[in-house]
């Protein structure tokens, strides 16, 4: 059955993304609950596999100041521009300033930004005027030495933004992603309650937690990345399907008793 749904992903042609930017592209809905989003596809048969499985939201990390991208712009943008109209290439990235944001996002024809890296509001607003079709999303890196400002982050941000992403830091490497380790979920559970705008969590989430992630932060979704790779550093099929399984599951049961 997967190979027949990646041959049929294949063969359609999505002539509006080979040609929208992010201005032109519906916006994505980042507040749609039990949200799943996977990060660090490496390659288009990947791309094809996630979105096989099921994912709708992929993750291609580029400009990143510790951890080694995965592909080229080039070969991001080939891909995120071949992807089925209902799925959405986020790109996760630590530019600061609105001018790079929007042109690497022109470039790729992403229909989201998730922002890893400090960035002032004013940049943020700029952001949203400019692209006000574009989704945006800011990280929350539980465990860093300026995490004391979390809430700040929200109240500054949460005006510009459609929602945000709870991750870990890794002081060892000083990696604020793909780390593969979890954080204390009670902080990121405080911050659900204070948010205004939706949360998803990441920061090692595998398909053996992410139940008991979902159930203990209730998060509007998840993400994961190196939580899903096999031996060979590729996202494995069998462990997406359960990742996913695992997480709708627990998604349902937290909706059920009002989160």
């Amino acid at each position: 059955m997967l190979a027949r749904e990646q041959s049929l992903w294949k063969t359609a042609h999505y002539s509006e993304r080979q040609t929208a930017g992010p201005m032109s592209m519906s916006k994505p809905r980042l507040d749609q609950p039990g949200l799943i989003q996977v990060a660090g596809v490496i390659d288009q048969a990947e791309a094809e596999v996630l979105v096989a499985c099921g994912v709708r939201f992929l993750g291609f990390p580029l400009r990143l100041p510790v951890n080694a991208e995965d592909l080229t712009e080039a070969q991001a943008a080939r891909i995120i521009r071949a992807l089925p109209p209902e799925c959405c290439g986020v790109l996760i990235t630590y530019a600061d300033t609105a001018d790079e944001v929007l042109a690497l996002c022109r470039d790729l024809g992403a229909g989201a930004v998730q922002l890893h890296g400090p960035i002032a509001a004013a940049e943020l607003a700029r952001i949203r005027a400019a692209a006000p079709a574009l989704g945006m999303i800011k990280s929350l890196v539980v465990g860093e030495p300026s995490s004391r400002g979390l809430r700040q982050t929200v109240e500054a941000a949460a005006p510009h933004v459609d929602a945000f992403i709870t991750d870990t830091f890794d002081p060892a490497t000083g990696a604020s992603g793909a780390t593969g380790k979890t954080h204390d979920w009670a902080v990121s559970r405080d911050l659900v309650a204070l948010s205004p705008r939706p949360v998803i969590l990441a920061g090692g989430l595998t398909p053996d937690n992410v139940a008991d992630a979902v159930r203990a932060v209730a998060p509007a979704g998840v993400d994961a990345h190196t939580g899903l790779e096999g031996a060979d550093g590729r996202k494995d099929p069998e462990r997406l399907r359960r990742f996913i399984a695992e997480a709708k599951a627990a998604f349902r049961q937290t909706a059920h008793r009002g989160g």
